[in-house]
């Protein structure tokens, strides 16, 4: 099998649990083909990025901070955090990809609400899957079981499965020729 040409980079932002982060990488490395590896740069709770009137954290602010931190050779970025994060239309988000700058951020803040051990390491998984699927290029599934399906709820990640659908294996086959 040839090398992955692209390589995504996990950068812990707060503290988010270290071992969901490493577990991270196998699931975006099985899943979708890509390299994946943990930023040895941690950076501390976004709080450039506190909006007080929400008591939340703007994913578009987070994001412009990770891309800084690529390296040569490293061509995308996804920030793991702990804090609940929104964009303006929406009370929540449980993540976040922007395919123009290549970055994005998930948060556990939610997907650890009333679970833990097993169930929120797979929830994470899959939504670690979904935000570097996005940066691949790939779009929002209609298949609920679908890693890519639009998950609005924490329990929507119970649903999906950690692999892609065949419609969405097929668009990123495409994307990757």
């Amino acid at each position: 099998m040839p090398q992955p040409q692209k390589v995504l980079l996990l950068v812990s932002v707060g503290s988010p649990p270290p071992v969901l982060i490493r577990e991270a990488v196998d699931a975006i490395s099985f899943q979708l083909g890509l390299a994946a590896v943990v930023s040895k740069v941690a950076l501390p709770t976004p709080t450039y990025a506190f909006n007080k009137d929400r008591g939340q954290y703007h994913c578009n602010a987070i994001m412009r901070r990770l891309v800084t931190l690529l390296e040569p050779g490293q061509s995308l970025v996804v920030g793991i955090t702990d804090v609940d994060l929104f964009v303006p239309d929406s009370a929540f988000v449980l993540g976040e990809a922007d395919r123009e700058s290549k970055s994005a951020v998930m948060s556990v803040a939610r997907l650890r609400q009333g679970v833990d051990g097993e169930q929120l390491r797979r929830r994470f998984q899959v939504e670690a899957v979904h935000q570097a699927g996005h940066l691949l290029g790939l779009s929002y599934c209609e298949d609920a079981r679908c890693v890519m399906f639009f998950a609005q709820a924490p329990q929507d990640c119970d649903r999906k499965q950690l692999t892609l659908c065949n419609n969405c294996r097929n668009e990123l086959n495409k994307l990757n020729r």
